[in-house]
């Protein structure tokens, strides 16, 4: 029995399948008897390729997921006595189930306000020297996410304003990067400009949601950092006895230069969308996004009744409004088909 294109590709850049590149890959890399625990040559040029990319001598390793590379990157960056920064809506708050405290025995997470999902910078200075006792936890570390989580994008300017201040505060400059490549052909820039030059410390660079099947890749800028780093991935369960598989699809997909492909076309399809959400009656757009993501708000009923429909997508966290994620499979079709269900249902809302 045949698999039937399901209607949910809105509810997340999760959904898409693998690309074709790195599909390929995968299977090139599945021809032979290959060493284990990422002692092979696929891994050793995933790596490579990164350090190419971004025209640095950095420290690479792979982990399966962004949670994971998240919170052991950080937990590398902290003792359990410090505090990260980071945005009140940034993943590793509100959907990372305490990922980062945990696998820094505690380290606790402080919350930074800004417009559009970006940390302020004078509301990071406060945050971080309102309190310098010894009863409360030390500040260590800045986090920020690029593309945010509203779908909005740090310019260069604004990241290496934030690289500064981190530097004055004394933090570590931490970067989740699940959305990196949108952000990176959003501003036309090149990925060193958003890292290192910028003062990133650590980089946990997405390839799950630019068309891998699993694999994220965490890029110490700063090599001191990722001492027995290793070792974290070890006992979290993170080194990939086949690491081949989660390393090959890597060099697929940088090496065709399918992620930036990927990345521009899901941003053209979210832009296309967007256009779209503008002309529906009842729909209003919110945060003016750059990157893949498109959020709205709209009435209970119409939201009930897109769903009624058979699409799929999410209530955003802590703004309210609706989240619509295009991906590097998400069409031009698929993009018509869920403005004409919208537009049928402001009609009858």
């Amino acid at each position: 029995m045949p698999i039937m294109r399901e209607r949910f590709g809105f509810a997340s850049d999760n959904t898409a399948g693998v690309c074709p590149e790195a599909w390929r890959a995968m299977e090139e890399a599945n021809r032979s008897f290959i060493p284990s625990y990422g002692d092979d040559g696929w891994t050793a040029r995933a790596a490579d390729m990164i350090r190419d990319l971004f025209e640095a001598k950095c420290e690479v390793f792979f982990a399966f997921n962004g949670t994971a590379a998240n919170s052991l990157a950080l937990a590398s960056l902290c003792q359990s006595y410090h505090s990260i920064l980071c945005h009140e809506l940034s993943h590793i708050e509100t959907d990372e189930c305490g990922g980062p405290e945990f696998f820094s025995n505690g380290t606790k997470i402080l919350l930074v306000g800004g417009k559009d999902g970006k940390v302020d910078p004078a509301a990071l200075r406060i945050a971080a020297t309102r309190r310098t006792d010894l009863h409360f936890p030390k500040p260590r570390v800045l986090s920020v996410t690029q593309a945010t989580e509203c779908g909005t994008v740090y310019t260069v300017a604004e990241l290496a304003r934030l690289g500064r201040e981190a530097k004055r505060l004394g933090l570590r400059f931490h970067m989740d990067g699940a959305r990196f490549a949108n952000a990176l052909v959003a501003l036309g820039a090149s990925p060193k400009d958003i890292s290192w030059k910028v003062g990133v410390d650590v980089l946990c660079l997405g390839g799950v949601k630019n068309g891998l099947a699993v694999g994220e890749a965490v890029v110490f800028f700063d090599r001191r950092l990722a001492n027995e780093f290793e070792y974290r991935c070890k006992q979290a369960g993170q080194l990939a006895s086949k690491m081949r598989f989660i390393s090959a699809p890597w060099t697929g997909l940088l090496g065709s230069g399918a992620w930036l492909r990927n990345a521009e076309h899901a941003n053209r399809m979210a832009r296309l969308l967007e256009a779209g959400f503008r002309t529906v009656p009842g729909m209003k757009v919110m945060f003016g996004g750059k990157a893949n993501a498109v959020f709205v708000r709209m009435t209970a009923r119409m939201a009930r009744a897109l769903r009624g429909r058979g699409w799929h997508f999410y209530d955003f966290i802590g703004v309210g409004g609706c989240r619509f994620m295009c991906s590097w499979a998400t069409t031009e079709g698929d993009v018509e088909a869920l403005l004409s269900d919208c537009r049928a249902c402001a009609r009858h809302r």
